[in-house]
């Protein structure tokens, strides 16, 4: 068995295109995520197409589920190498003023406390390896705030401070802390979250903008990062579709303006 790559949040968008591209590059990929369904299905495509992987079901949330993944992936006696941690979210879009602690919570909870919550549970098992890879999925909201973001960008500001905080204190030591920070990526479930369900504010989101970045764009940012030399570390990589210039500015062409 090849080295093992483990990804949280896998059971859709950015997770699972990253799981299977992984997949593809080689790696023996543990799929960790919430819904048992979908990551049995995700298994069974990278099966099909030739590699493999292996599923358990985790929420990045809970400790004790944080300690199985971290026994599942024990059991499978092989070199962990590589761990993305790819698991988060936003909820709301409300100003600072009205914001609902809870939602606030919840992102705190999932892209913070998930992150650091994995990362110290597999630490010593990438450590092992002698050449072992963290990579935080971010996002542009970890270094630029907006109107109605404070609770995203607070807690992706925050999921920042802790991989650079991480990188300085694993110096010297066999692994690399690399952040990649998407910006505007159309997926599936993203968008839906954030507006409790409401299809019509999700698609808003983009609107008039001809070619978004995909899951697998994302994906391919994480291969290409993670198979450099292991003497490469690539501390941040911020990515955008060719429409988004910056956070507030995004080419769209709207029904009537062409």
């Amino acid at each position: 068995m090849s080295s093992i790559a483990i990804v949280t949040g896998a059971s859709s968008g950015i997770g699972a295109a990253t799981a299977r591209r992984l997949a593809a590059e080689g790696f023996h990929v543990v799929a960790a995520a919430r819904r048992a369904d979908r990551l049995a299905t995700l298994v069974k495509e990278i099966t099909e197409a030739g590699g493999t992987a292996t599923a358990v079901v985790c929420d990045v949330t809970s400790d004790g589920s944080v300690a199985e993944l971290a026994t599942a992936v024990g059991r499978l006696d092989t070199p962990v190498t590589l761990l993305v941690n790819n698991a988060g979210g936003a909820r709301g879009l409300d100003p600072v003023e009205s914001g609902a602690v809870g939602d606030w919570q919840w992102m705190y909870e999932v892209n913070v406390l998930g992150t650091l919550r994995v990362t110290q549970a597999l630490l010593p098992a990438l450590e092992a390896s002698g050449a072992g890879t963290i990579v935080v999925v971010g996002s542009t909201a970890s270094f630029t705030v907006y109107e109605g973001g404070g609770g995203y960008t607070a807690a992706k500001h925050a999921q920042t401070a802790v991989a650079g905080t991480l990188r300085l204190e694993l110096s010297g030591r066999p692994i690399r802390v690399i952040e990649i920070d998407p910006g505007m990526v159309k997926t599936d479930e993203f968008a839906l979250v954030r507006f409790d369900g409401d299809a019509e504010r999700a698609a808003a989101v983009y609107a008039g903008v001809a070619e978004p970045l995909v899951a697998e764009d994302i994906a391919d940012c994480v291969a290409w990062c993670a198979t450099r030399p292991h003497h490469v570390n690539v501390d941040r990589l911020v990515v955008r579709p060719l429409a988004q210039a910056a956070q507030h500015k995004v080419h769209r062409v709207l029904p009537g303006t062409e």
